[in-house]
């Protein structure tokens, strides 16, 4: 299989850097559960880096450590050299959630400018933006109408497209198409390859779904059963632009099929 290929940031850092990072939940009785465990990952500038592993490996909780909403027990997290705090502050961070989120008294373009409103930063160069991004997700047609009227795939283009309203330098995604049937799944796979070629953010992105996380990313990162770790950080040897027939290769094929062996030899029996 292909090696580790970390890459780098500007100046020769990488843009996401978790060091040692681990962390620990109280629950009730006193005692603590350890969620992950001394998880020390390099993410570069413009790179897709998907996590993988069981239900409970702890890849949400490294989304929320790199997102500033959860502090590690231990270790440390920087973006771009700096705690995740700043990156918030600086508007630097963008989220798209398994469930879209959207406010449903508020129009697809009103949603899309909410994140904008909270920071204070509209304008007409902002409304162009958002203009801007609503064609590139298809929506233009659909910019006036409520979340109601949309389809679940539709919305979730709609989270997408106010996530990058505030032009991040990162985009976090928490299994966003995990909720759709497998074909809008497809759909928006490539929709999303489409985005990330025209707008080159770095993303992480979190799936229960090895397939689709080899057909999205530059690096899978495969996690064990809590408490988590990083078990294999695999170079996908794809090339760019990735059409959708590369998934009938081998090269693609041999990626999905060690990925699945080994996170079913890190699954304990019974």
């Amino acid at each position: 299989m292909a090696e580790r290929d970390n890459g780098s940031g500007s100046e020769g850092r990488p843009l996401v850097s978790l060091r040692n990072v681990a962390k620990t939940y109280e629950v009730d009785g006193g005692s603590t559960v350890a969620a992950l465990q001394s998880v020390s990952i390099d993410i570069a500038d413009k790179q897709f880096v998907s996590l993988i592993g069981p239900s409970g490996c702890g890849k949400s909780t490294i989304m929320s450590i790199v997102a500033g909403l959860l502090e590690p027990s231990t270790g440390e997290v920087l973006i771009d050299g700096h705690p995740p705090a700043r990156a918030r502050e600086a508007h630097e961070l963008g989220i798209v959630f398994q469930q879209p989120v959207l406010l449903p008294w508020r129009t697809i373009r009103a949603n899309c400018r909410l994140l904008l409103e909270v920071a204070g930063l509209r304008s007409a160069e902002t409304e162009t933006r958002i203009q801007e991004l609503l064609e590139l997700v298809g929506l233009q047609d659909f910019a006036d109408l409520h979340p109601n009227q949309l389809s679940g795939g539709m919305r979730q283009r709609a989270a997408i497209a106010r996530a990058l309203c505030l032009d991040p330098l990162l985009l976090l995604m928490d299994e966003p198409f995990a909720a759709l049937d497998e074909f809008t799944r497809l759909q928006l796979n490539k929709e999303l390859l489409r985005v990330w070629a025209q707008r080159r953010k770095t993303i992480i992105f979190v799936t229960h779904n090895i397939a689709e996380a080899v057909f999205l990313s530059d690096r899978v990162i495969a996690m064990s059963p809590r408490p988590g770790c990083v078990i294999e950080d695999l170079a996908i040897p794809l090339p760019r632009p990735r059409h959708p027939d590369v998934r009938y290769t081998k090269d693609y094929t041999d990626c999905v099929v060690h990925l699945q062996r080994l996170l079913e030899s890190a699954i304990p029996v019974g």
